[in-house]
This record gives structure tokens, C-alpha cells and sequence, in this order.
């Protein structure tokens, strides 16, 4: 896959859609920033910060991913992979519904997917080695060229929704002690259920994960 590696950027999400928009850049390419200073986190919050952390957005033709994966669920799906590419760098991370990569009980980065035409678009911001936008850090020198490189390596390999569902719904038992957003609302996931497509239910409505 095609990497544009930039030193700094507003916002590696931004540019990406924009450039498939203009068709500047088709998919599959990636786009990584070693500094982003006005970042998209979830719900329009910002996610930004200076060298040594993770910032880029990856782009992928709907048709090359795995005929089962709901699109619904696609946070989970890109999410997962590198919280387990993390795994094998010795991170010992996990991933809270949909989005959020944690460090034990702390949140160290996040991803954010959208649809522009048949094309999907994730952007992933971790902190590798700062603390910033809030949040904690893993306080390691992963280099995120390096970090990009093998996760696109696992990505590449468009693993079944199937599998990674199955790994992710053990997973899942630590989220019940947080809450999400949903709707603007602050909502406990403490008796939420977890179906077979990515989504919740709580108190009897289903939500999906795409954000």
C-alpha cells in the first residue's frame, strides 16, 4: 500500500478524505503525519499532539474487505487489528467499544471511520510516547513508521469479521465497566449486549459502532 508520509498535518483524516474526494490520492493509500495539530477525535473533539505519537488514516476499497464484515462494525474491525499488532510489540492494550484503545483503565488513543463512496476511511491516533489530548500514554519509543508498517502488514491480510469478532466478543466483559456516548448521552455499558454484528443492545435499542 502507497504510504504519504507528511512531518506535520491538521489532520491526516481530513486530508485523506478530502484528497479521495478530489482524487488527488484512489485507494488503497495511507497518509502519516509525525505531528497534527487539529485532529479528529470522536464526536468533533480534537485529537492532536507533537512527534513520537501515532497519527494516520488509512484508506481501503469496501470491495477488499472480507465479505462478512458488517460496515457498521468497521471501528472494531480496524481498531482491533492494531490493538493486536500492539499486542506483539508488548503493549498490553485492549479495546473498549467500538473505538477506544485503553492501557488498563486508561484511554491511550482512539479510531474514527467514514465512508467516502466505496471507499472506507479510518483514522487511528494513539499515544505512544506523550500524554496529550487528555489521555495517558504508553510511554514507549514504538516508531509509528513502524507501527504503520506492520499494521498494514495484518490489515493487508483482511482477516475474516468471523475471526476478529470472536477474539473481540472476550474482550468485550471489560467494557461493561465504562460507559460510551451515545446520542450525546453518557450511557453505562454495564448491561449492555453484545451481538454477533458489532452492535449493541441497551435497554432494548441496538446501536452500531460507525462513527
Amino acid at each position: 500500500m502507497d504510504i504519504q508520509l507528511f512531518n506535520t498535518l491538521p489532520s491526516t483524516q481530513r486530508y485523506l478524505v478530502d484528497a479521495l474526494k478530489s482524487q488527488i490520492l484512489n485507494a488503497p493509500v495511507t497518509v502519516l503525519a509525525l505531528e497534527q495539530d487539529a485532529g479528529i477525535g470522536s464526536r468533533d473533539n480534537s485529537w492532536e499532539g507533537g512527534e513520537g505519537n501515532f497519527f494516520a488514516s488509512v484508506a481501503v476499497n469496501i470491495k477488499e474487505l472480507p465479505s462478512d464484515l458488517p460496515l457498521a462494525s468497521a471501528s472494531i474491525y480496524f481498531s482491533y487489528i492494531m490493538k493486536k499488532v500492539l499486542l506483539e510489540l508488548g503493549q498490553n492494550i485492549w479495546l473498549k467499544w467500538p473505538n477506544d484503545f485503553y492501557k488498563n483503565d486508561n484511554k491511550i488513543g482512539g479510531t474514527i471511520t467514514q465512508k467516502v463512496s466505496d471507499v472506507l476511511v479510518c483514522g487511528i491516533g494513539i499515544n505512544l510516547k506523550k500524554s496529550q489530548n487528555g489521555y495517558s500514554a504508553l510511554q514507549s519509543d514504538i516508531s509509528p513508521r513502524l507501527l504503520l508498517e506492520k499494521y498494514l502488514v495484518a490489515l493487508e491480510k483482511f482477516p475474516k469479521w468471523k475471526q476478529i469478532f470472536s477474539e473481540y466478543k472476550i474482550e468485550f466483559e471489560l467494557s461493561k465497566r465504562f460507559s460510551v456516548h451515545i446520542e450525546n448521552y453518557q450511557t453505562s455499558l454495564s448491561d449492555a449486549t453484545l451481538c454477533e454484528d458489532g452492535s449493541l443492545v441497551i435497554r432494548g435499542k441496538k446501536v452500531y459502532s460507525l462513527r
